[in-house]
């Protein structure tokens, strides 16, 4: 049994459900040919690592797109794409993290950006009365406010000396190999998630 006084969540994926499909489609409904090799959970073009690392604006995002796509769509089309890949937040994976918090210090890291931060805030506002990542984390870190992304090592690293955690006390839980292999890289115990659900990898792994 292994045993960490710190986890680290992913959260698209891991807590929150996503669909990467919708937001595929949602694009190519939009004209934006081969949109399942611009933006996946593997990889994706430039214009989304930027949003992801802050350096570019929504207004910024919108007109890039609407270069990909050759049409003239609006803000609220290629919004409404871009957040369909958002489904909701589990009440399994809120009781997990709830009992888990007794035990350890919980933190997120999440690779997003403004217009998924926005609509997701709203959307657990509105499930649950409350932005309840507030008390269920003892801090969130954001690509986009950090302008570093998963897999470099250093947003990793950044989260470990901001807190005083040890690499050997603590892990990291993601849905994506390569941001597993980015905390590896950082001295992390990291678990891929590969297809299960929190709930699945908590009952399976050999993880306390």
């Amino acid at each position: 049994m292994l045993e960490f006084k710190n986890i680290i969540f992913d959260l698209g994926g891991v807590i929150l459900d996503i669909d990467y499909k919708r937001t595929i489609e949602a694009f190519s409904n939009l004209g934006i040919e081969d949109s399942s090799l611009l933006y996946s959970k593997s990889s994706q073009i430039n214009l989304f690592d930027q949003l992801e690392k802050g350096n570019l604006s929504e207004k910024d995002f919108y007109s890039g797109i609407r270069k990909l796509s050759d049409r003239k769509l609006s803000d609220v089309e290629i919004r409404n794409a871009w957040n369909a890949i958002l489904i909701g937040l589990p009440d399994e994976n809120v009781k997990l993290i709830s009992e888990l918090k007794k035990y350890h210090r919980l933190f997120l890291l999440s690779n997003t950006n403004c217009i998924h931060e926005k609509a997701y805030r709203k959307m657990i506002l509105e499930q649950y009365g409350s932005f309840i990542f507030d008390d269920l984390f003892e801090k969130m870190y954001l690509s986009h406010h950090l302008h570093l992304r998963k897999p470099d090592s250093a947003i990793f690293r950044f989260v470990l000396n901001d807190n005083g955690l040890k690499e050997d006390e603590t892990c990291f839980i993601d849905d994506s190999q390569q941001h597993v292999e980015g905390a590896r890289s950082a001295g992390l115990t990291a678990f891929h998630l590969n297809n299960k659900s929190l709930i699945e990898f908590f009952k399976t792994e050999k993880v306390k």
